[in-house]
């Protein structure tokens, strides 16, 4: 029972962040190299490992606070299903097992999980309370794991590809925090103190602002001379229909449907999101590989 508490404490349903891991390996035209996509497969593992253990440690940190809210109070640690100390126990094992593992993967990428695991420190203690700031930390993460998918395979990551990684990290982002203040609504600053410092007019304005910036990156990226020369190929840009659905899609469910707070969840739940996704997937391997 205690074990099935802790892996949930893990955040399973959030591991799909992860797959950004398998960016560099995608466009760098490796995708067919076995030894290659098995040490992509272990940086993914190795993230799971150490992500997992971020978020029991802000479990930890916030567990008062999640006890005040209607879906994070059924939480294991918040619940009461599993105490402080056995989560304790558990980060520190996780921790090493994750990190050890990262070393034997590949030195720069030992360096850029635990780059990611003190960041991610900073950000449960301390970081998390400077607005604006809180929301680009929750962008580098997923900033973070792309570079580490490039440094455990080797491979030079595109500029483009990391703009439009931060780029669409920080859509995301400001979502979760425009999803967190219309759920909470007056509560808000007592779950989050951080949220008093928002509203959902300055957030918006964010969000249009990342919204127009990611398409056009995009859009750029796949008409760009060095992605042109790369993949032999211009058609790319037919994947810009796709984005383009995606994110309208997005900003549909976040505005009239009150989503956005977890996007791991919504791209699975939601059918036309997650079918967009898959065709975007689809489609850039073709162009690209065909």
């Amino acid at each position: 029972m205690i074990l099935f508490e802790i892996v949930k404490s893990l955040r399973p349903y959030q591991w799909i962040k992860n797959l950004f891991i398998f960016a560099p390996l995608i466009f760098s035209l490796n995708i067919f190299d076995l030894s290659l996509v098995l040490k992509t497969a272990g940086a993914f593992a190795v993230f799971c490992v150490i992500a997992g253990a971020t978020y029991i440690i802000n479990d930890i940190k916030d567990i008062e606070e999640d006890r005040l809210h209607p879906l994070k109070s059924k939480r294991p640690l918040a619940s009461g299903k599993l105490s402080v100390g056995q989560a304790v126990i558990s980060v520190v094992l996780l921790v090493v097992l994750g990190l050890g593992a990262a070393f034997l993967l590949h030195f720069h990428f030992f360096l850029i999980c635990l780059v990611y695991f003190l960041l991610q420190l900073a950000y449960s203690f301390r970081l998390k309370h400077i607005v604006i700031l809180d929301v680009f930390i929750i962008a580098a993460g997923f900033f973070i794991r792309v570079i580490a998918g490039g440094l455990a395979i080797e491979v030079d990551i595109s500029p483009w590809l990391l703009i439009c990684t931060i780029l669409l990290s920080l859509f995301l982002a400001l979502s979760k925090r425009r999803h967190e203040l219309i759920v909470l609504d007056k509560s808000a600053a007592q779950h989050r103190p951080i949220l008093k410092e928002y509203n959902t007019t300055l957030l918006d304005q964010m969000i249009a602002v990342v919204t127009a910036s990611t398409v056009i990156a995009y859009c750029l990226y796949t008409i760009s001379t060095e992605t042109i020369t790369k993949f032999g190929t211009s058609k790319l840009i037919y994947t810009v229909p796709f984005v383009l659905y995606g994110i309208f899609r997005y900003l549909y469910l976040i505005h009239q449907k009150a989503e956005g707070g977890s996007p791991e969840i919504l791209i699975i739940k939601d059918k036309p999101l997650l079918i967009d996704v898959f065709f975007w997937i689809i489609t850039a391997i073709i162009i690209i590989y065909v």
